[in-house]
């Protein structure tokens, strides 16, 4: 619907933009209130309606993405940013007739345009973008030409996710290491500057509250808050912040985002109000100087009834609810307006402390030094006319009919009637013309009526324009004192008494500036102010430090520990006193030397870019002599410090701890400082290499293969068996035993930086157990991808085949294949014992078992078709005896000729071996694994030049790899 007439009539246009369209979203261009957008509904179809004639006539365009939001350009009225459902942002030179791609992976609500003044290029953007390893980075480029080549990076490496800030002169990013988080600004779009907060301050979170009139007001939260901020303000270029009020009220909005209890009054600049938290008591405070003094407010003399009301300071005082309705239909429960600079309306309560019970309305005509009570519930309060006409709706969920106005800035109501039957109001809309009286009240009769529309015009209440005479002056003030912010500034007000309208808002009749005093200036950055109105320096800041970025020859400010406010404007008195003085930077010796890397970490990765920060606390910085030795038999020289402004950039081809030297000398003194740094690469892989079987008592080595096997120094976490606490160890091997039967699991977890991994296997444990190995015809290795689940699923095929082919009960068998070609598999002759404990198979049975298997495999019994047409025989290759266990006090004649036997054939085995040669047979169980080993584990290849690690060498277990080793094995 469409009206021209501040909503008398209404004309419906849904043959304008298709009978079938659903509209989305409405945007009015903020540059020019003629061109109009509309989107339709995402899920039915991707278009935008424009019209240039305020919406009576409209232009479809189909779009290939889908929009989320818009971004209007302050300046050009054609140019738009829009941001996709799938994060890439689009930009348009022709209000959204063609769209250009111009980044991908953008971080939403993070891109901006260019502030005129800070940027030379109208069409710069500015935006935070993801990497494809998921870090977050600032990026600028131009709207119509953003290639890659184009982009620039105006901070060094990478930011913290979601926290780019483009606003007015500044540019904010976070970066944490170490888990605290830092904060950069930049000024005029200049380099990059760590913000300064008091040394022990050590924020956890920060807020930008404001950063108009050249100066940053900032809510940080410290080390020691939960839900609480302390407010800081900054110097003009925002890197140096003092303290303004400390444990200010905090809360969560309905979108978890973080709301504080402050707010900046419309119409006077640094005059803020805040909720402050003492005692667990909430408390609103004042302020008129941008936060360097605070007070309570002063309670009404009287309540609406007219009864005085006793309240003491600063017992008892007056507080206000802060938070501002992020729905644009419906007034907070505080409002002002910049063109009534002085009317302050909000609700809340006299007391001890603010309460969400007994809340009133109060009013202040005056700048809040004095207030009054206006209704007992709470209301939401209009501006008509630049406040001369205030309008109040009750805060109800029931159906209302009227509402109240006051023409003498809230000291008497009138009750007015507005519609016949009671309406649900949804939302208050004020014509935003500036010489206009309409307001439109929409709502519903009935929660299944259709929305209803309530045009109110007051123009009828006026018979004339308000003339000269009707006005008188008025100054601002607080509880008396004129000068504030360091100027005097007399408004000019209707008479209370005069009925006319005031059309255009006039502002501020005069200004004049004040002489300065004391109260002009707040503490600088390091110092604090004592119980005598002193700014002397604080325990942790050192005054001479400020020179410590100065060269010989040249000059710096030296502090004298106060500041002026900025955008105070007082003049002479004790400005020249007050103000910091240029001074000769003196000849220091270097002292207070750091090397850090520029995220201050202790590790960089292998083959990659590490920025390495050179830091001096003091000393001439321009005739110094830096050399840097970077551990890995590289170092470089530099002449001045001003040369690594932006850092040392190196890369590490080894993996390793490597010792970084600097070494400073300026002819005056030298001094060093040594950074020790972790090199590492990603670990990618973990392999736990662990028998299938062993027996009872035996000891049993694990071994962690790693790829790539030299990724830095590791931690290693064992948990095997019945045992409640892990076994932690720096090498990749441990070794144990296992007491009694049953199937174990085996895990171990690699600790690599942030990386951990893990693998888990299980070991079956018998006092005795027979192996055979197993061979294929060859056509199974060319059906073999080397890779664990197709062995998994291969041995049970196999294990499937023995059991039908054999007869013997599956729990007497257990098939493993074996990684590597020609395929093979191990089979495993298990003892089985049943549930009741009974029927446990001896020695003799284990070998009747085994010659059953032999033999069926020998005649070619054994086969299995792994696809049709395809069919695979199983061959024995050889048995192994597994140690037998004698559990009997003596050894039996039978015992000793078995243990005679197993030494012979040993020794046969051995003679065999020797020769080079191979037969089918018996082999020890021992040997046999070892032969395996040889099999999977390739040679140790040493680098040729070793970084400054620990190195350990593993033992190399006898038992069999369950996986592929790709690499070589480290500890």
């Amino acid at each position: 619907y469409r009206s021209t007439d501040y909503g008398t009539t209404y004309e419906k246009l849904n043959d304008k933009v298709g009978l079938k369209t659903i509209l989305s979203y409405l945007y009015v261009c903020p540059t020019n209130k003629r061109k109009i957008m509309l989107l339709t509904d995402p899920e039915i179809e991707s278009s935008l309606l424009i019209s240039s004639d305020e919406g009576a006539t409209y232009q479809k365009y189909r779009l290939n993405f889908y929009i989320q939001s818009l971004l209007f350009h302050p300046k050009q009225e054609d140019w738009i940013l829009a941001y996709s459902q799938d994060q890439k942002l689009y930009s348009s030179a022709e209000f959204g007739r063609r769209w250009q791609l111009i980044q991908e992976g953008v971080v939403p609500n993070r891109f901006y345009w260019s502030v005129m003044g800070s940027n030379k290029e109208p069409d710069l953007v500015h935006l935070e973008a993801r990497t494809i390893d998921g870090h977050s980075q600032y990026l600028t480029c131009r709207m119509q030409n953003c290639t890659e080549a184009n982009r620039n990076k105006p901070f060094p490496g990478y930011i913290d996710p979601d926290s780019l800030i483009v606003q007015d002169d500044y540019v904010f990013v976070q970066l944490t290491s170490g888990g605290r988080p830092h904060y950069y600004v930049s000024y005029r779009r200049n380099a990059f500057a760590q913000m300064k907060l008091p040394k022990y301050a050590l924020p956890k979170d920060m807020h930008v509250i404001s950063t108009d009139e050249n100066q940053v007001f900032a809510a940080v939260q410290e080390w020691n808050q939960n839900d609480t901020y302390n407010l800081y303000i900054s110097d003009t270029r925002g890197v140096y912040f003092t303290l303004a009020l400390e444990n200010v009220q905090s809360s969560r909005g309905p979108e978890g985002n973080i709301m504080i209890d402050l707010y900046e009054v419309a119409g006077i600049k640094g005059m803020f109000l805040a909720n402050k938290k003492i005692d667990n008591q909430v408390k609103t405070f004042i302020t008129y100087n941008k936060g360097r003094d605070w007070r309570l407010l002063q309670a009404p003399d009287t309540d609406l009834r007219g009864d005085p009301v006793h309240c003491l300071l600063p017992y008892c005082s007056l507080h206000l609810h802060l938070k501002v309705s992020e729905n644009p239909y419906t007034s907070g429960v505080i409002a002002s307006r910049d063109t009534a600079p002085s009317i302050i309306v909000a609700s809340g309560n006299i007391g001890s402390e603010l309460s969400d019970s007994d809340i009133s309305m109060f009013v202040s005509s005056d700048a809040g030094n004095t207030w009054r009570q206006i209704f007992e519930e709470e209301h939401s309060v209009l501006y008509l006319d630049q406040g001369g006409v205030l309008v109040a709706m009750k805060h109800t969920s029931l159906p209302i009919r009227h509402l109240w106005l006051s023409f003498d800035e809230g000291r008497s109501w009138s009750k007015y009637s507005f519609t016949s039957i009671p309406l649900f109001v949804d939302g208050v809309l004020g014509e935003p013309g500036e010489e206009t009286l309409i307001m439109t009240v929409f709502g519903h009769f009935s929660h299944r009526s259709e929305w209803q529309l309530v045009k109110v015009e007051y123009k009828s209440i006026f018979d004339r324009r308000c003339a000269e005479e009707d006005y008188r002056p008025w100054q601002l003030h607080s509880q008396g004192e004129a000068c504030i912010m360091g100027a005097k500034r007399i408004y000019k007000k209707r008479k209370s008494e005069r009925k006319c309208m005031q059309g255009k808002y006039a502002g501020a009749m005069e200004s004049e500036p004040c002489v300065c005093t004391e109260a002009d200036f707040d503490c600088d950055y390091g110092y604090e102010r004592h119980s005598n109105g002193q700014c002397l320096p604080a325990f942790w800041f050192n005054p001479s430090s400020l020179s410590k970025d100065c060269s010989l020859g040249q000059s710096y400010l030296n502090s004298t520990g106060y500041r002026k406010v900025v955008s105070n404007n007082c003049t002479d008195g004790v400005r020249e006193q007050y103000t910091a003085k240029p001074q000769k930077c003196p000849g220091k010796a270097p002292r207070g030397l750091r090397i850090v890397t520029a995220d201050g970490k202790l590790t960089a990765e292998q083959g990659h870019n590490v920025t390495l920060m050179v830091q001096l606390e003091e000393g001439d910085v321009q005739r110094t002599l830096i050399q840097v030795d970077f551990g890995d038999g590289i170092a470089v020289s530099y002449v001045n410090l001003s040369s690594m402004e932006d850092g040392i950039k190196h890369v590490y081809h080894n993996v390793g701890i490597f010792r970084v030297t600097v070494q400073v000398d300026n002819g005056l003194g030298s001094d060093s400082a040594v950074l020790y740094l972790h090199v590492t690469c990603p670990l990618e892989h973990v392999h736990l290499s662990l028998p299938f079987v062993t027996t009872k008592n035996k000891e049993v080595n694990a071994t962690a293969v790693l790829w790539p096997s030299q990724v830095g120094t590791l931690t290693y976490v064992w948990w095997y068996g019945n045992n409640t606490e892990p076994l932690i160890t720096l090498e990749g091997s441990i070794s144990f035993k296992f007491t009694s039967e049953g199937m174990n699991t085996i895990t171990v977890q690699v600790s690599a930086g942030n990386a951990i991994l893990q693998d888990t296997k299980s070991i079956a444990v018998y006092e005795e157990f027979r192996s055979l190995r197993l061979s294929f015809s060859p056509n199974l290795d060319d059906y073999n991808p080397d890779i664990p689940e197709w062995r998994r699923d291969i041995s049970r095929v196999i294990k499937k085949s023995l059991v039908e082919a054999t007869g013997v009960p599956s729990q007497h068998i257990l098939v493993a294949v074996l990684p590597g070609l020609p395929t093979t598999a191990e089979l495993f002759v298990l003892p089985y014992q049943d549930p009741t404990g009974e029927n446990k198979r001896s020695a003799e049975d284990l070998e009747q078992i085994s010659e059953l298997l032999i033999h069926k495999l020998n005649q070619n019994s054994v086969h299995f078709e792994l696809k049709p047409g395809v069919q695979i025989l199983v061959h024995a290759a050889h048995l192994t005896a597994a140690p037998l266990v004698d559990l009997t006090p003596t050894h039996s004649g039978s015992a000793m000729l078995m243990l005679l036997s197993v030494v012979f054939v040993g020794l046969a085995v051995f003679v065999i071996y020797k020769f080079k040669r191979k037969i089918p047979g018996i082999n020890v169980y021992a040997q046999m694994q070892n032969e395996k080993e040889r099999e999977m584990v390739s040679q140790v290849s040493h680098p040729e030049s070793r970084p400054h690690i620990p190195q350990t060498e593993l033992r190399r277990p006898g038992q069999l790899i369950d996986d592929k080793v790709e690499s070589q094995l480290i500890g």
